[in-house]
């Protein structure tokens, strides 16, 4: 199989990297030149047609796209250790909290990436007034979860997850953006300390 992927700071292929890392699972990623639109081409997109990465090429040739889709697949491939909570509970939590994740606290990270940074300014027509909202659309959505981490150390509660996997791509991709974390947010730092010691982070 052939994982399409790119170097960071792209958030979603690390999404991936980490998820492999935390499973032991040794998948070398075939990158993709960003900057030079690769992941645009015709031939990649034959593999994924909105032109995206990652993208899962399987031994029979089936394509996978959406980084939850393809770290579901390895969870049905290597199931330990448990990514996706275990579980009816644990597993129903997970995907709670990776779609709070996406709403609360990725959603205004890409809205502000898109529309108020000077990077994307040639990629499409940017509405600065609406990207430059999502600073406090942001800031909102940590405030939320620096809440929600009084009483538990991961995102989903006691064990490290796919959840965390998100938030810390999006959180770490943020403050390359230049959207920090304010100090006031003890329990999302504490948290993102506690996750990016573990040594998959590097991924």
């Amino acid at each position: 199989m052939i994982l399409y992927g790119a170097p960071n700071p792209a958030p979603n292929p690390r999404r991936v990297r980490i998820f492999l890392a935390e499973k032991g699972i040794e998948l070398p990623e075939t990158p993709l030149n960003l900057m030079q639109r690769e992941h645009k081409s015709d031939e990649h997109k034959a593999r994924n047609s909105l032109g995206q990465v990652p993208t899962l090429v399987l031994d029979d040739g089936t394509a996978i796209s959406e980084t939850v889709a393809i770290c579901r697949y390895f969870e049905e491939t290597t199931p330990e250790p448990p990514l996706f909570g275990t579980g009816a509970k644990g597993k129903a939590l997970v995907d709670m909290w990776v779609r709070r994740i996406e709403f609360q606290v990725m959603n205004p990270v890409g809205n502000f990436w898109r529309h108020a940074h000077p990077r994307t300014a040639a990629l499409l027509t940017q509405y600065k007034d609406f990207g430059e909202a999502n600073r406090g659309a942001y800031a909102g959505g940590l405030k939320w979860l620096n809440r929600e981490l009084a009483d538990q150390p991961f995102i989903a509660g006691e064990a490290y997850s796919m959840a965390d996997i998100c938030a810390l791509t999006t959180v770490d991709f943020a403050t390359w953006i230049g959207l920090d974390v304010p100090d006031e947010y003890e329990n999302v730092k504490g948290w993102h300390a506690r996750v990016t010691e573990r040594p998959s982070a590097g991924a």
